[in-house]
């Protein structure tokens, strides 16, 4: 599976920002698509989390009630909607997919796509 990442970008905290993944190749209907973040100098963090084939999302508590994951299937596309925007979200946003169910661990996933750059000023 190949991903590619866009929409990230400089905004106001308490902003919002719509971050795309494009996914291509085999068949990926049974794989689970998963946002991270990471900083320098921190570990990558998972973020929110949803399969292709199941109206469920998962979020991280420290975004739950302001960011929605979701899918466009006939586009290949996962969605991350960012909405009041906190300085503390900037980060390099990574959209990653693996087979089977959402986790929350980044090494379970196998393919990952570019990242791309939050900055949330205060």
């Amino acid at each position: 599976v190949q991903l590619q990442a866009s929409g990230g970008g400089l905004v106001q905290a308490g902003g919002s920002l719509r971050l795309s993944c494009a996914a291509s190749g085999r068949d990926f209907s049974s794989h689970a698509m998963g946002w991270f973040r990471q900083v320098p100098g921190k570990e990558r963090e998972w973020v929110a989390g949803i399969k292709w084939t199941d109206t469920v999302t998962y979020y991280a508590h420290f975004v739950k009630g302001r960011f929605t994951i979701s899918t466009d299937n006939a586009r290949s596309t996962v969605f991350l909607e960012m909405n009041r925007l906190k300085p503390e979200d900037t980060a390099v946003y990574y959209c990653a997919a693996k087979w089977g169910v959402v986790t929350s661990t980044s090494s379970d996933y196998d393919s990952w796509g570019q990242g791309t750059l939050v900055t949330v000023s205060s």
